[in-house]
């Protein structure tokens, strides 16, 4: 969430990022000051009242015997008691209300990108077979069902729908892309974790999972457990309460999971095969790095993913999100998307984010600058959603009679 001192000292700066926000709450700003307005009212009648009890005690046995002094010093501590509680719950209602408001504009837009009202295509990679599009190619649930790469009628059957079972020459290809990804990340400083798919409300909260993707979030309410929605949220919570010096920045760090989204809404005659799944698999990198640097680390991440795509040899682009179009927690989004020739539509496969100081402020994540501690910037990139990766390969790669595999996976698919 935004730091106090930025929304006070930042009033009118904040509601022009919020109508570039498109944000729909306009009264929550004024909701937020008036409380701050109280909050320090009520500073100031505490220190009033403290004062008054510190000089009583000076003379505390003078003062006792004196009945109207010291009924006048009880009635002011038990005002302080009232006053203490108003605080508090002033204080939670400011908690509240910060955990609605949405993370600030990165600069980028307004220095390196401007003027931007909708969505752009910043980047394309156009290296195919214009074969591909000439030809009637199969989608991947034809081929799925052609070559017997994964299920999803079978799954329905155990789980319902928007889930998948992969099984013979399609597990061989997901478990070859996982293993490609996490190496190739490993080989650019990525340090590998598996982590628990199950976290607590804590660290929901702490990446700004909620309450924005409330909707979306598997919760096990007997246990007060979240099913993660995405691989960033245990790998971010891994720093909490942590300080770090500034010559360990940045941290790299990377984990394969699976994510669990109920997607609701979104299903439909259009949303078929691995499209959109309830339960998918992705590998997530995140980096901590100090806030000078972050948008230098950002531009790092997006040259290391579209690497990745490239080496892949798939038809893909870069799409620069508009304000009003990126997520809670986010300053800045990149999309990656791949062309689905069985589909004839642009799929999303990853997505790049800047958080700035947004998420290290819940989990008090610090840097030491000199002898002064700051907050450091996180960033967040999904490398890659597995399923649609997996789509876009299979249908781009299709024959007549076979699949071929990408030449970098060769080695994987092998020792599979």
């Amino acid at each position: 969430m935004l730091k106090d001192s930025y929304i006070k000292k930042n009033k009118k700066k904040y509601i022009l990022i919020l109508k570039k926000r498109k944000f729909k709450n306009k009264n929550i700003i004024k909701k937020i000051f008036n409380l701050y307005k109280k909050q320090k009212n009520y500073i100031k009648l505490l220190e009033k009242y403290n004062k008054q009890i510190n000089k009583y005690s000076k003379d505390y046995f003078k003062n006792k015997k004196n009945k109207k002094k010291y009924k006048n010093i009880l009635n002011i501590k038990n005002k302080k008691k009232i006053l203490k509680n108003k605080l508090l719950i002033i204080k939670e209602n400011i908690l509240n209300i910060k955990l609605k408001l949405p993370n600030i504009i990165n600069e980028l837009y307004f220095k390196k990108y401007k003027n931007i009202k909708n969505n752009k295509t910043i980047y394309k990679y156009k290296k195919y077979n214009l074969l591909l599009k000439k030809n009637k190619l199969l989608s991947h649930i034809e081929l799925a069902k052609k070559y017997e790469l994964f299920d999803t009628n079978t799954a329905s059957k155990i789980s319902g729908t928007g889930f998948v079972i992969y099984s013979g020459l399609g597990l061989k290809l997901y478990n070859s892309l996982v293993k490609y990804l996490l190496f190739i990340n490993k080989k650019k400083g990525y340090k590998e974790y598996k982590l628990p798919y199950l976290v607590n409300e804590q660290s929901i909260y702490g990446t700004g999972q909620y309450p924005e993707k409330k909707n979306q979030l598997y919760n096990i309410s007997k246990d007060n457990l979240f099913l993660i929605p995405t691989g960033e949220v245990p790998l971010i919570n891994l720093y909490k309460n942590k300080i770090f010096k500034k010559i360990n920045l940045p941290i790299k760090a990377q984990t394969y999971s699976n994510c669990f989204r109920r997607e609701a809404g979104s299903y439909g005659k259009n949303v078929k095969g691995l499209n959109r799944l309830h339960q998918f698999g992705k590998v997530e990198i995140i980096e901590i790095t100090e806030n000078k640097k972050s948008n230098l680390r950002l531009f790092k991440m997006l040259e290391h993913i579209k690497n990745v795509l490239k080496k892949l040899k798939l038809y893909f682009r870069i799409r620069l999100l508009s304000c009003n179009n990126i997520g809670f927690t986010s300053s800045i989004t990149y999309d990656f998307e791949v062309y689905s020739f069985g589909q004839k539509k642009w799929i999303e496969v990853s997505s790049l984010s800047n958080c700035l100081e947004y998420q290290s402020n819940n989990l008090k994540i610090y840097y030491l600058n000199k002898k002064n501690k700051e907050l450091c910037h996180t960033l967040n990139g999904s490398c890659i959603s597995i399923p649609r990766l997996l789509l876009t390969i299979i249908e781009m790669y299709q024959t007549k009679n076979k699949i071929k595999i990408p030449k970098v996976l060769k080695k994987y698919y092998k020792n599979e």
